[in-house]
């Protein structure tokens, strides 16, 4: 696992448009019921990861336009929440990602929540390229970091490691500064009030 320098690794140089699986209506990956694309390709590669498979740029399908179709369709059920962005590394596919999420907005507005799952941090992507910015001001809630085995922990919510966050990114840019997704926040603040209280 190595940390990449701004503008470093390029979606326009490293995507192939492929992804290594598409799962419409489930329930894991991130609040409600979601349609999760997961893009291929990624040069993290965080000991113990769990989807190794897709590290490789050319692992699983092409990215068509009959697939695009299909998790428009998907998303335009009433009773899902949104779509998940995950891999590999969506932010090294932001050609597909930004053509794709600039389709969801066009066609079913504010509707849908974006969530996005990156091995980047929030820090990082502000600092490398435009594509990166231009994808991470469409995500909703972002599930930052490297997966850190020593860090791993099956108890946390939406993540892995201790070290990865999830991200309010609309707050987050308003403000300047990281800021915490909602349910994790509230979390949060409780359990350093009851610490604080010395109750735990």
């Amino acid at each position: 696992m190595r940390d990449p320098q701004p503008g470093e690794w390029l979606s326009e140089k490293l995507s192939q448009r492929y992804v290594g699986d598409y799962k419409p209506f489930v329930f894991v990956d991130g609040e409600g019921v979601r349609c999760s694309l997961y893009l291929s390709g990624c040069l993290f590669a965080c000991e113990g990861c769990f989807n190794e498979a897709t590290w490789s740029f050319r692992y699983g399908q092409p990215y068509t336009p009959e697939l695009e179709d299909q998790i428009l369709a998907d998303l335009g059920q009433e009773y899902v929440q949104g779509i998940t962005l995950l891999g590999g590394e969506p932010f090294l596919n932001t050609g597909v990602c930004l053509a794709l999420l600039d389709r969801v907005h066009r066609e079913l507005g504010t509707s849908k929540d974006v969530w996005c799952w990156t091995g980047y941090t929030f820090d990082e992507l502000l600092l490398d390229s435009e594509d990166k910015l231009a994808l991470l001001g469409s995500v909703d809630v972002l599930v930052d970091g490297r997966f850190e085995l020593a860090k791993r922990d099956p108890g946390l919510q939406f993540r892995g490691s201790s070290n990865q966050r999830i991200i309010d990114v609309k707050a987050s840019l308003r403000s300047g500064q990281v800021t915490l997704w909602g349910s994790l926040k509230d979390a949060t603040s409780s359990y350093e009030q009851i610490e604080k209280r010395n109750l735990i």
